[in-house]
């Protein structure tokens, strides 16, 4: 496997697998991740602090009183040789998604026009689409989620808005992602989750995780009110969003 190191500073590097993004090139980046954190808790890899997943890279960033870069990349080197399995399994997570009225799915009669489906087919779509956590960005809880069905591939908006609810499910390109606040945005608009991928109350904040596969589950208007009021008390139990 060819990789390249690129530094970043006096505290971290980068290690990175190739110029595209693609679900072998990600799978690779997250068992690096996984393989040097299992190193740290045996003991290894003196001085790394942190690493931090990209679509196509890994940084690397370490405590430079305690270790160099000439002094980890050997060791990561050699995990690399190992060999990574780039069809490493993260969590299998449901995610209901209400697509009912104006409100929740603004743009979804847009989306079918200009993809030339009805707004049944848009969903069902986005429904059979084989999703996965690439990365968390732009802001906390923000999931690039990406391997949404070809036929729903469409640009980003010309005209962003100002703001976008919290918890919009929305499109552009090859991807879909769910908005954790109230926030300007520039994706399509077609659905919206109960959920909050982003409550301080909860141990972990943040709900969705790089390497997570994702399924989106159709739920009617009563639901999502059922399942928002459980959100909204902290009495919703998470786990069983999470196939064993």
């Amino acid at each position: 496997m060819s990789v390249r190191y690129l530094s970043c500073g006096d505290t971290a590097f980068t290690v990175e697998f190739g110029n595209e993004i693609s679900p072998q090139i990600n799978g690779q980046v997250m068992a690096l991740h996984a393989a040097i954190g299992e190193a740290k808790a045996a003991g290894g890899l003196a001085g790394v602090v942190e690493t931090v997943p990209t679509m196509r890279s890994l940084m690397v960033s370490y405590d430079p009183a305690r270790a160099t870069r000439a002094e980890l990349q050997p060791q990561i080197d050699a995990l690399i040789a190992r060999g990574l399995s780039a069809d490493s399994v993260g969590r299998k997570v449901r995610m209901p998604c209400c697509y009912d009225g104006e409100e929740f799915a603004p743009d979804l009669a847009e989306v079918a026009e200009r993809t030339k489906k009805t707004p049944e087919q848009v969903i069902s779509a986005h429904l059979g689409s084989a999703f996965k956590v690439y990365v968390l960005g732009f802001m906390p809880g923000l999931a690039y989620v990406a391997g949404l069905d070809p036929s729903l591939y469409l640009s980003r908006r010309s005209q962003p808005r100002v703001r976008v609810p919290r918890s919009t499910v929305a499109i552009a390109m090859d991807m879909t992602t769910i908005y954790p606040f109230e926030s300007p945005g520039g994706w399509h608009l077609i659905g919206r989750t109960p959920l909050w991928m982003f409550d301080q109350r909860r141990e972990q904040p943040v709900f969705l995780a790089p390497g997570d596969q994702l399924t989106f589950e159709r739920i009617g208007r009563a639901e999502f009110d059922d399942i928002a009021r459980k959100v909204e008390a902290g009495t919703l139990d998470w786990s069983e969003l999470i196939a064993p």
